[in-house]
Order: structure tokens, then sequence, then C-alpha cells
């Protein structure tokens, strides 16, 4: 009992839906045994719960009833080793929190400069984009846009042009600084995802900045997007149908 008053007192400094593992309790390895034992006694008791094997959070209560532990909560030990960033989520993880969609995904995505396989976590599915442009703190949040632009055709409960007119509106909003490096970042992506990109960035500063982009592309490739004359004007500069 005195390993679970122990646990308690540690779990109690923990704001809720914060995701653990024993080894961050900071007991003893010889108490392993008995910590893991105690851990899963409170999840039957219903002061915690299991994310999955060797994970588990303190229940989170709302007005609508209990809640989930975050995407960061779920992933963040993919996101991070020692303090470095290796990873960040993106895809059916962040169209939501971008206003593109308002349906939630139990697939997560991350992107990471390595290939790896798709893991299970509880009732989330894991899956890895591949990055070709170095992760940092400073260069996640446009790289979650061109993501996003990328996979655009995948967006749940909306159509192209919305979501073109959404990506619109995120451009417009990057200081011009932060639009340079968005341009830099967008010539390791495909050829769809530069396209799309550059026409956007063309509507926004009118023609202005995007050469390198333009001249990245095959001059008789054209591109298929769902996305009218109206919502973007320089789609036919671009070669987008």
């Amino acid at each position: 009992m005195r390993t679970t008053a122990e646990i308690l007192s540690v779990i109690d400094t923990y704001k809720e839906g914060y995701v653990f593992t024993y080894v961050e309790l900071g007991f003893e390895p010889e108490k392993t045994n008995a910590v893991i034992i105690a851990l899963n006694r409170l999840v039957k008791e219903g002061k915690l719960r299991k994310l999955s094997k060797g994970r588990y959070y303190k229940p989170q209560k709302s007005v609508f009833g209990e809640l989930k532990p975050d995407s960061f909560e779920v992933v963040k030990d993919l996101l991070q080793k020692d303090k470095i960033v290796i990873g960040y989520l993106t895809g059916f993880s962040v169209f939501n929190s971008l206003f593109l969609t308002t349906q939630v995904s139990n697939t997560l995505q991350i992107g990471c400069n390595n290939e790896k396989k798709a893991i299970t976590r509880g009732m989330y599915k894991i899956r890895f984009i591949k990055q070709a442009n170095r992760i940092t703190e400073d260069n996640i949040t446009l790289l979650q846009i061109l993501d996003c632009i990328r996979f655009i055709k995948d967006i749940p409960d909306t159509n192209q042009n919305q979501s073109c007119i959404r990506f619109i509106a995120i451009i417009k909003e990057l200081t011009p600084g932060r639009l340079d490096k968005l341009k830099n970042l967008v010539l390791k992506y495909n050829a769809s995802t530069r396209a799309l990109t550059g026409a956007i960035i063309d509507l926004i500063e009118n023609d202005s900045g995007t050469q390198i982009i333009f001249e990245s592309l095959n001059p008789v490739t054209t591109y298929d997007f769902s996305i009218s004359a109206q919502t973007l004007p320089t789609k036919d500069k671009w070669r987008i149908r």
C-alpha cells in the first residue's frame, strides 16, 4: 500500500490528461514490478487511465464527460529526444487546429526525417510522414501549413475550393520573413504542392518572389485540383487544371 500512496503523491502533481510512464515516477529499479502492479490497480479503481502499454494518464472531466489526452500528450516522446526536436504533429492531426475541418481523427500523423512504420497507441493510429526539410522549433508551423497543402485532397468534410480559401487566409497572415522561409521550405516538396503553394503566394504578392518555385516545375506538367479560377485566379500560370 505504501507504493500506491507514494505513486498517488507523485501523480497528484501532474495535470489532468498528462501522459506518463512508470519510469518518470522516479522509483528505484527494484520497485518496478510493484509500481506497475500499483498503477494497474489504480486503473481498475478509475483513478488512472491506461493509454497503451506502459503509458498512463489522469482522466480529465468536463461537462461533456471524460476527455482523452490531447494529441501532443499521446505522442510527445516521438516529437523530442534529449530535448531535441525530431518530429512534429501534422496532417490529420492539425487539419482541425488550422480550421480546415471540424472533424477530429483518431489517426495522428507525425512529420519526421526518417522512414518509420505506423504504430498504435490505445485508440490512436500513429503514422509517420517523411519530411525532407530539417525540422526545427522555428519552422514547424510552416511545415504544417505546407503538409496540409500537400494533403488538400484528404481534408475531410470540406472541398478543395474551401480549403484553398483558408490557405490563402493563413499565408496572408505570415510576416514577410516567414513567407520567405515558406518559399524556401516548399522547394523540397513534391511538384503539385510547389505549384499550388506558388499560385497562392502569387495571388497574395501579385506575382512577386516565386520565380524560383516556378522554375523548379516541369514546364509541360499540369496539376489537377478542383479549385476554381474565381478562388485562385493565378491557377492557369501554374498549370493547375
